[in-house]
This record gives C-alpha cells, sequence and structure tokens, in this order.
C-alpha cells in the first residue's frame, strides 16, 4: 500500500514538474520575442514592466550652498517639507484627517485635498501659491501629518533653494531649467553621463558666474515603489538615494552679512523706496557687505509683475552731483584750480541752457563750500576749462568708466572668472569728438550727459578715497571649500589699478575735507545732523532725459564713522523720483549708518558679556 502511494507522489510531482517547464519554456518563448508582436501575452508583461516603477522625488539637487561671512545660509536651507506622492485613484483617507492636516497648514481643506487628488508626480506642499519653495513644517504641523496617517504623504527633508527668512538677493541671483545653454556649456559633461540636459544653471549674480562649481554631482531623491497598477507595495516604503561624495555640495563663503544686508532693506522699505539700491562695502578693503536692488528679485518667477531680475546695484546710471568728486579731483591734479578760488554764482551759468540747482544762486562761494553746496555753475565751469582728457583719466584714476568687481583671468580651474558678470563699465564720454565739445564737458562736469556709474562703483570711489587714491576691487567670495570642510579656492583681496596711475594723496585729502563740509554744513547738513557718528559724503541729483522728463534719480555716497577710522562706505540710489521732490538720498544714509551702529553696539555687547561666562 505505501508503494502505491509513493508511485502516485511521485506522477504527481512528475506533472507539476511538466506543468511548470511547459510554462516556463512558454514564457521564455514569449519574451525572446517569437509570441508575435501582437500577442495578448506579450502586451500584458510589456504593461507590467511599464506599470511596475517609482515615483521620483528630487529632495536635493547637490547643488552648492552660499553662506554669509558669518557661515549663514544664504542659499541652500534644508526644511522638514510636506511630500506627496500620486494616490493612483487610492482612498488617501479619511476626510477628517485631511480637514485636521489643512487647520494645521493654515489653509483650506478643499485646496489641501484638490492638490492631493491631482497630484501626477511628487510634490511638496509650498509655502504661497505659485512659489518654488516648499513650507518649512513646525513640529506641531510635524506631528500632525503623522497623525493623519494619509496615503503617500510624509514629511521629508527638503533644500529649499532660497530661504524663506530672507529676501532674494540678487547678488546672489537665480537659477533656471535651459537646455539650451547646459548643453552649449555643460555639452562633454552630458556625453559622459555626468548631467542632462533638465540640470538646472545659474541665470544670474553668483548662481551664474560660479555654476561650473556649484554643479552637483548626484541628487539626493526619495522613491516610492509602486506594484503594475501603481499601488504602494508594502513593506517597501520610501528609499533615499544621496550621494557619497564627501567633497559635495560645495559651500561657497561670501563677504555679504546678513545683518547689515538686512539693516539697509528695511531703511529702504521704511521710506517706501520702489526703485533704486544701496551698496555698503568694508572700508578696509571694499568687500561687499551687502548689495540691495529694488524692485526684488523673484528667483522662483522670473518676470513676475513688480519684480526685476535686473540688479541696480550694478547698473550704470547719471549720477548727478556725485561725479563733482571726480571734476574736483581733475581740477586739482590738472592745475586749473587751487583749494583758494573763489567763485561767484547768481543761479545762472549763462550758456548751453545750464543753471544752479539754487534759484537765485550761492552767492560768493570758496571751492571747498561750491562743492559742499554742490554749485553747478562753479562745477561746470572748472569743467569746461578742463582738457576732457583730465576728466577721464581721473575718473578711470578712481575706479570709473570701467569694471571693478573681482575677477581672476586665470581662476583655480584655469578658467577665467568675473564674480559679478552683470556688472557694468558705465562712461565718462561716449567718444573723443563729443568730449571735446564745452557744453558736453560743463553737462559731464556736474554729473549729466553721457556720464554713466554704478552704485558698487560709487561706494568704491569713496574706499578709494579713503585709501588715498588706491583701488581696490570689490570682492563677493571669500572662499569656496568642500562639504568636508577643505578648501577648494581663496579669492584674497585685490586691488584695480588703472594704467593710468592713482590720484595724489593730497587730492584724495582735498577730497574728504570737501565730503565731510558736504554732511556738516553743505547740502546733507540738515539729514545728518541727528547722526550718532560723524558722517561725510557728497549728495546728487540726476535728470532724467527722454521720457524721463520731470523725473530724478537722487544719490547719495559716503562714509562713516568720519572721525578716527572709518569702517563703512555706502552708495544710495532712488531712482525715478519727482522733479523738486527733495532729495532723500542722505536720510537714507544715514539711517543706514546708524543702524550699522547699533549693530556694533549689539555685537560688541553679545561679545563683552561671552567672554565673562
Amino acid at each position: 500500500m505505501r508503494r502505491v502511494r509513493s508511485i502516485r507522489g511521485f506522477h504527481v510531482l512528475l506533472m507539476l514538474a511538466i506543468l511548470l517547464g511547459v510554462e516556463g519554456a512558454r514564457l521564455a518563448w514569449i519574451q525572446m520575442g517569437y509570441g508575435g508582436p501582437g500577442s495578448a501575452s506579450v502586451n500584458a508583461i510589456s504593461r507590467g514592466a511599464i506599470l511596475q516603477r517609482t515615483d521620483d522625488l528630487v529632495l536635493d539637487s547637490g547643488r552648492g550652498r552660499f553662506l554669509d561671512r558669518k557661515g549663514r545660509l544664504l542659499a541652500g536651507v534644508t526644511v522638514q517639507g510636506l511630500a506627496a506622492f500620486p494616490d493612483n485613484g487610492m482612498p488617501r483617507g479619511l476626510d477628517k484627517d485631511i480637514r485636521a492636516l489643512a487647520a494645521s497648514l493654515g489653509t483650506d481643506a478643499e485646496m489641501l485635498d484638490n492638490w492631493l487628488t491631482e497630484l501626477r508626480e511628487p510634490g511638496l506642499w509650498k509655502d504661497e501659491p505659485g512659489s518654488g519653495r516648499a513650507l518649512g513644517l513646525t513640529d506641531e504641523q510635524i506631528r500632525q501629518v503623522e497623525r493623519s496617517g494619509l496615503l503617500g504623504v510624509s514629511v521629508l527633508p527638503y533644500v529649499n533653494r532660497y530661504p524663506a527668512e530672507l529676501a532674494p538677493l540678487h547678488a546672489i541671483g537665480y537659477i533656471s531649467q535651459h537646455p539650451e545653454h547646459v548643453l552649449q556649456i555643460y555639452g562633454k559633461h552630458i556625453e559622459r553621463g555626468r548631467m542632462n540636459l533638465t540640470n538646472p544653471i545659474g541665470g544670474a549674480g553668483l548662481e551664474k558666474s560660479l555654476d561650473r562649481f556649484l554643479q552637483g554631482r548626484a541628487p539626493t531623491t526619495v522613491k516610492q515603489v509602486t506594484d503594475a497598477a501603481r499601488r504602494p507595495l508594502e513593506g517597501l516604503g520610501l528609499r533615499l538615494t544621496s550621494s557619497r561624495n564627501p567633497h559635495f555640495p560645495v559651500h561657497v563663503t561670501t563677504t555679504l552679512d546678513m545683518d547689515i544686508q538686512r539693516i539697509a532693506e528695511n531703511v529702504m522699505n521704511r521710506y517706501g523706496i520702489g526703485k533704486g539700491a544701496v551698496v555698503v562695502l568694508d572700508a578696509a578693503n571694499a568687500d561687499i557687505l551687502a548689495m540691495v536692488s529694488l524692485p526684488r528679485l523673484n528667483p522662483y518667477r522670473i518676470g513676475a509683475k513688480g519684480t526685476d531680475e535686473r540688479n541696480h546695484a550694478v547698473t550704470a546710471v547719471p549720477p548727478g552731483s556725485v561725479f563733482k568728486t571726480v571734476t574736483l579731483a581733475a581740477a586739482l591734479e590738472s592745475g586749473v584750480t587751487d583749494w583758494k578760488e573763489t567763485f561767484f554764482c547768481d543761479g545762472k551759468y549763462g550758456k548751453y541752457g545750464l543753471k544752479c540747482w539754487k534759484k537765485g544762486g550761492h552767492g560768493h562761494l570758496t571751492l571747498e563750500q561750491a562743492y559742499a553746496e554742490s554749485c553747478n555753475v562753479a562745477f561746470a565751469g572748472l569743467a569746461e576749462r578742463l582738457d576732457p582728457a583730465w576728466l577721464q583719466i581721473t575718473a578711470e584714476r578712481m575706479g570709473l568708466g570701467r569694471q571693478i568687481g573681482w575677477h581672476a583671468n586665470n581662476f583655480v580651474d584655469g578658467k577665467p572668472l568675473r564674480l559679478i558678470e552683470e556688472e557694468d563699465a558705465g562712461t565718462i564720454f561716449l567718444n573723443k569728438q563729443i568730449a571735446r565739445d564745452g557744453g558736453a564737458r560743463a553737462g559731464s562736469g556736474i554729473g549729466q550727459r553721457d556720464v554713466r556709474i554704478t552704485p558698487l562703483q560709487a561706494a568704491n570711489m569713496a574706499v578709494t578715497i579713503l585709501h588715498d587714491g588706491y583701488v581696490f576691487s570689490p570682492r563677493l567670495v571669500k572662499d569656496i571649500r568642500y562639504a568636508d570642510g577643505g578648501l577648494m579656492a581663496e579669492l584674497k583681496t585685490q586691488s584695480s589699478p588703472s594704467k593710468y596711475g592713482r590720484i595724489e594723496s593730497s587730492t584724495a585729502a582735498r577730497l574728504r575735507q570737501g565730503m565731510l563740509a558736504v554732511a556738516r554744513e553743505g547740502t546733507a547738513a540738515s539729514a545728518l545732523s541727528g547722526s550718532a557718528w560723524t558722517l561725510a559724503g557728497k549728495s546728487g541729483t540726476a535728470e532724467l532725459a527722454g521720457n524721463q522728463k520731470a523725473r530724478n534719480d537722487q544719490w547719495f555716497v559716503g562714509y562713516g564713522p568720519a572721525k578716527g577710522k572709518p569702517h563703512y562706505t555706502v552708495a544710495v540710489l532712488i531712482e525715478d523720483q519727482p522733479a523738486g521732490l527733495r532729495n532723500r538720498g542722505a536720510t537714507l544714509f544715514g539711517a543706514i549708518m546708524d543702524g550699522i551702529r547699533q549693530l556694533e553696539k549689539k555685537n560688541r555687547l553679545a561679545e563683552e558679556q561671552a567672554g565673562e561666562r
């Protein structure tokens, strides 16, 4: 009996083996392509291979980070974000859980439900509609996500390129997808499989100039594995993939100071300035501590209404009477005047349609008073006396009429590098023929006609005057380091000498004397009388030609403290103001300097308290 059962069992196993073998051969036959292109079996297998897939969400592109000079992140900030994967027709969870999560996020339940329902690829809940920035969740919001238990909804670490806590900076710039540019610049990388056409690329600012160093080696992604019906597979959860290269992403330490940047931004906002720029430089070496440009940049929506991707801090515009600083230096160095000369201003120049800004004129003036009171009659006369070459050469000696931002012809990778590619060179005269015209010289001498300078150049000119004519090249980056702290490149302070040499130290001393007189008894005396620091500078109002008639740009360029060793130079530009409106440049300059002084006191107190502990 036992022998019969054994034989039957053997036959059953044999039949099963034969059936499995036949089925296996059939599948192999189909997979090798012999099942026919229209075969239902082939189509079913193909559908299964296509539908069984993973949904990828990029949490971090691997792009390099930006930090301010104190190590605080300016770009590339990690937040805990609300991530969701497509539900593929499956129920997310209970309505009450969606309502509770929506309430926690401060949004409408229907809006959250629609977002979750309409997802066709993984996404993150944004901090505002149309933003490319993920909302950074609070601890309570994270707990609410966990309590909800909604299908395909998780809390994941996500890198916001530009943080919500800091207004986007034109100096940092923006990134965008531009396949044509990627192919043009990184064609070899694409051929080697190191990049693809969808990689974001820098569009402006440091994002653009340093793009070749910022490109990440590999992104950090999270994957949700699904079955052929695109339902999440049980037990597999989310899979995180990231680069194991300890050198990346690189960290770029800028010269910017977030505290000073905020002070300048807040002052512009407080006075309702919608268009203009502020540049704050370290008076010791021309490092760029703050660079404000208005209208603001929206790096997630370039071209959006009310924004401007153009950096007004490095855009050349008419400087008005700020340029009288150059005219004064040129007149002194050429010998057409001296500090003892006196002038008479009755308000009219008598030709070229020029007149003084002060109705009725200033009367009798010394050269110092003419500068302090910004007398157009005196300075138009000085400029017309000058050989135009003196104005051109003196301007270049003082860092105007040319790009002065930090650059290297042969950087660490053997290629040239200019940190601020958008910087305008500016102009003094359009050409030599125009410069020979007396009216052109007179107009240029008071900062009109074809004269164009940038706020960066203006602030740097003040640094030049403080250093007896030595021109620095303003630096925006201190160093580039690997993620593990190793140094890739150090960008040392550099000069930007003119081929014509530099102004005399005695000339620089006279300019400082004149700038101090502006703040003490000249055009800025009233605005700066209550300043905690003794300040110095030069105001300017530029008439806008063409379609901008009856509109002016208002300037102030100065430094402080003027007693002892100056710490900062500042250029303020308020654009497109109604003609006749009082110049508020000096007022904003004073407010910025007062804010910085308070910051210095606060920092000093914190250091003293830390030392006591």
